[in-house]
């Protein structure tokens, strides 16, 4: 804990030095190439870990699956069906707009800072190896706010400067470049708690797949399927703390560090966000997912993949099952997608999909319904009906839901942002 508490105390000291100057000051000119050391940045980049689990806030984790139509709120709340929750939910002055909103950019000016202090530091291999992981935090956090807000500023560099937004693809371009820069520099796989090249491979595949780069996504998902550190793991080790390979990027997320409980908001006593009948009948009865992913819990059923309430839960960021969905959704029926779908499902104990899937579109049908029961609760429902169109057709919803808008608070402190179109 004293180790923590002295890693955060030094970087937030750095980082106010940077910051106390005027604020469009690059650090490169507030801080001299000897003031910051290969060990400073070691320090740094651990905080920097610690940092970055908790910024995006619970709301930023449970977005996609608050606004995906699988779950509502519970209790016997005002909100009986999943579309009445994320009519309320999905506004300009909710928490579930701003909070998340705010973390990022408030982590991002943390990496940013990492990022100015390190080129100036002499470039060892450690140091650009530091350099590759904040590459990959940035690319995280963008990727994170395109898909939900679409157009957002692009900042590079530690700023409070009131800066438009850029378009989309512009933000697009921004992540890949950054995804660039991590595969480059990123080191190699330690643990599961580290960043590392794989990690950015990971990260790259599912931004090439949202952007439509089908081939470059199955790509670098067949290397992540192929590298022997890595192999499918049963649900009761991944989800209760076990060894195992599947865990390619994960947040330990201890208490010490976080006060992110997922549990606290899925299971009794005090249960706030269930799942809805709907999605709880979707697990067949021979799937092995099912006991770790529903559960009755009183007079609920509930997520119980996160049960650790009176501590904290680690956040899964990438693991292998996403690769294999990335795969047969990119290789499509002629290049063999059907089959790592069909691998996936029969570790899971299922059977392989019928009838099969004779067209992509098919195919896609079938990847959709088995990344819902795969990832339920794991922040991935709503951008998949998304970036595939099917989103108004599932959930019955306008399409102004489809975008997330940007905070009403942000508009009125910068006065160059403008409200998404759909949310005018």
């Amino acid at each position: 804990m004293r180790k923590i508490y002295i890693i955060i105390t030094l970087f937030a000291v750095v980082l106010s030095a940077i910051a106390c100057d005027i604020l469009d000051q690059y650090p490169h000119n507030a801080v001299s190439r000897d003031s910051v050391s290969e060990a400073d940045l070691e320090l740094l980049c651990t905080g920097l870990y610690c940092y970055s689990q908790y910024k995006p806030s619970f709301e930023g984790y449970f977005q996609n699956d608050m606004a995906g139509g699988d779950f509502y709120r519970g209790g016997g709340t005002v909100f009986p069906d999943a579309p009445t929750w994320i009519r309320d939910c999905m506004l300009a002055n909710s928490g579930w707009t701003g909070v998340a909103y705010n973390g990022y950019y408030a982590w991002l000016y943390q990496v940013n800072s990492f990022i100015a202090m390190a080129e100036s530091a002499d470039q060892t291999t450690k140091v650009k190896q530091m350099m590759g992981v904040a590459y990959y935090f940035r690319a995280l956090i963008y990727y994170n706010l395109t898909t939900k807000y679409r157009e957002v500023p692009i900042l590079d560099k530690p700023t409070n400067e009131a800066i438009a937004k850029s378009s989309e693809q512009d933000c697009w371009n921004f992540v890949n470049a950054d995804l660039d820069k991590a595969l480059e520099l990123c080191p190699v796989y330690s643990t599961k708690n580290y960043v590392s090249i794989q990690a950015a491979k990971a990260l790259a595949a599912r931004a090439y797949i949202a952007q439509g780069r089908k081939a470059e996504a199955a790509q670098l998902a067949e290397e992540l399927i192929a590298d022997p550190l890595f192999a499918l793991a049963d649900f009761d080790k991944i989800f209760r703390g076990e060894d195992n390979k599947e865990e390619i990027f994960t947040f330990a997320n201890l208490k010490e560090e976080n006060g992110i409980t997922f549990a606290g908001n899925f299971i009794q006593p005090a249960t706030i966000y269930v799942p809805t009948p709907e999605t709880i009948a979707q697990f067949a009865s021979d799937d092995k997912r099912a006991s770790l992913s529903v559960a009755s819990d009183g007079d609920e059923t509930v997520l119980y993949k996160y049960i650790s309430s009176s501590t904290t839960d680690p956040i899964i960021i990438s693991r292998l099952s996403e690769m294999y969905l990335i795969s047969a959704e990119g290789k499509g029926v002629s290049g063999g997608g059907l089959d790592r779908l069909n691998e996936l499902r029969a570790f899971r104990g299922l059977a392989n999909v019928k009838p099969a899937p004779t067209t992509d579109a098919q195919l896609l049908d079938a990847v959709l319904a088995e990344r819902r029961l795969e990832f339920l609760g794991e922040g991935f429902r709503w951008y998949d009906l998304v970036r595939t169109g099917k989103y108004m057709e599932k959930t019955g919803l306008p399409e102004k839901y489809t975008v997330f808008p940007l905070p009403q608070r942000e508009l009125d402190l910068n006065k160059n942002l403008i409200q998404n179109t759909l949310w005018q």
